[in-house]
């Protein structure tokens, strides 16, 4: 099996998605992704994966946690791999996996509860975002809440 890859050889799934992540035939068009390996400051992780949840692209934003989470120091990584969690758990609720979703939101609900006060330093509320993450009718989620302010 041929395996997408990077220039630095590492695996990389290059097969165009739709707007909730869900694979494509290769050469059909499909949704712009977040671009992977990407460095970002805390800020614009945030920022920009606001914009996808926002504009109802949780599986994207999913993608610019997930880097944070895989590059960031190791006092961040929690809260990145929490938000990222949360990010699957909304994309799965939107697919229609309500067992999926319901399981990545409280375990996104833990990670970002217990990096509260990381959390905190970035203006995440994350005790107010856990409670709603494990809260939230998979089966009508709704508007997404702001991470920031």
């Amino acid at each position: 099996m041929v395996r997408d890859r990077d220039e630095d050889g590492r695996a990389r799934n290059a097969r165009p998605r739709d707007g909730l992540g869900r694979p494509l035939p290769y050469g059909t068009p499909g949704e712009p992704r977040a671009p992977e390996g990407v460095v970002r400051t805390s800020g614009d992780t945030l920022t920009q994966a606001q914009e996808l949840l926002d504009a109802g692209r949780p599986f994207h934003a999913h993608e610019v946690f997930e880097d944070a989470w895989k590059s960031g120091p190791p006092e961040t990584r929690e809260l990145w791999r929490g938000l990222a969690q949360l990010a699957v758990g909304l994309t799965h609720a939107a697919r229609g996996n309500g067992t999926g979703a319901r399981t990545l939101l409280d375990r996104g609900a833990g990670h970002v509860e217990a990096a509260a006060g990381v959390a905190a330093g970035f203006g995440v509320d994350g005790r107010a975002l856990a409670r709603w993450a494990r809260a939230v009718d998979v089966a009508d989620v709704g508007p997404v809440p702001r991470l920031v302010g």
